[in-house]
């Protein structure tokens, strides 16, 4: 899985994440971004510190690419051990990306290349920030403007474009080299559609980014994702913001799906009758991809109805998950 973890709601989150899941790719768009080895080290301790005892959950960290990231720190981050993977926001494309990267080739083109020989995926997220551009065609204009050329230019490069959203990205991934560019999947892009961020007033616990899409391109991430293919894996992209930044005049960009995500993974695997593939999905394509061992223990996913909780509190707020309130069919367990 990927996802966020905020430092106000740590403890509940990462109980949360760690009971359903072995490991994560951690983001690292937090206030500081995490720009340098020694600050992913760090917030990885502060991760384990928080785990339940007894907990084997294993925090997988990343950078946050920015347009003076240096060939040396990428270097630095392989030889670590601890960091996984490069993340590149363009500035301005979601939650706390305003240090991200402004200009991909003429200032990131020499870290990329060490990249290449580091054997370090990029995992990106694919959306044009041009306050011209639809907020709808965003992902569509960033594949034709930055990924197409950058797979072109840069073809060992390994890369995840993250929480895809339209049929444009399902058309693009299938177009590359399999084992050299993948895609995660959210459960909020396979269940919703963007009739949800209106449906009954304006829902503000369904607005993420990238934002979420037409049916049309609902149906053809399902029809990708269930198809068998190794090309996609789980990447819950889970966001635990607070309710109160949520619930107000501007509210932030991201659903926190964690409790809930291998569930409604089950619930898509089901209806399209796919069953069989999910395992795939969830557990084995995603670190085959990084070239990670695959994890001996297992989770068990029991039809048995369970109601969500309204909220998650912890110290000093509460935390509103995906479907709160709401009767879900699939119960994870690790027994």
């Amino acid at each position: 899985m990927a996802t966020s973890y905020k430092p106000s709601c740590l403890i509940v989150c990462i109980e949360c994440s760690a009971g359903h899941f072995g490991r994560a790719i951690v983001m690292p768009n937090l206030k500081p971004p995490i720009i340098t080895t020694a600050a992913a080290v760090a917030y990885r301790e502060s991760i384990l510190k928080a785990l339940p005892p007894n907990s084997g959950f294993d925090p997988l960290m990343t950078l946050y690419l920015t347009d003076n990231t240096s060939p040396e720190e990428i270097k630095l981050a392989r030889r670590s051990g601890l960091v996984f993977a490069v993340k590149l926001y363009p500035a301005g494309a979601t939650t706390n990306s305003q240090d991200g990267v402004t200009d991909v080739f003429g200032k990131c083109l020499p870290v990329l290349e060490e990249m290449v020989e580091q054997s370090m995926p990029l995992l990106v997220h694919g959306e044009a920030t041009d306050p011209n551009v639809d907020t709808f065609d965003r992902e569509k204009v960033f594949i034709e403007t930055i990924l197409e050329p950058l797979v072109q230019k840069l073809p060992r490069l390994k890369v995840v474009m993250e929480h895809i959203t339209t049929m444009d990205a399902v058309r693009f991934i299938e177009s590359c080299s399999e084992g050299q560019v993948a895609a995660t999947v959210t459960p909020q892009h396979l269940i919703l559609n963007r009739n949800s961020l209106f449906q009954g007033g304006l829902q503000p616990h369904n607005y993420c980014l990238p934002v979420l899409k037409r049916e049309t391109h609902r149906q053809a991430i399902v029809s990708a994702v269930t198809s068998g293919s190794i090309r996609y894996f789980l990447g819950t992209d889970s966001a635990p913001h607070e309710r109160r930044r949520k619930e107000c005049a501007c509210g932030c960009a991201g659903i926190y799906n964690a409790p809930v995500a291998l569930a409604l993974y089950a619930k898509v695997f089901e209806e399209a009758g796919a069953l069989d593939k999910l395992e795939a999905f969830t557990s084995f394509n995603g670190p085959d991809f990084y070239g990670l061992p695959r994890n001996a223990s297992k989770i068990v996913l029991r039809q048995s109805a369970w109601r969500v909780p309204e909220s998650y509190t912890y110290a000093s707020g509460e935390v509103v998950p995906m479907f709160a309130g709401q009767t879900l069919e699939w119960l994870p367990s690790n027994s």
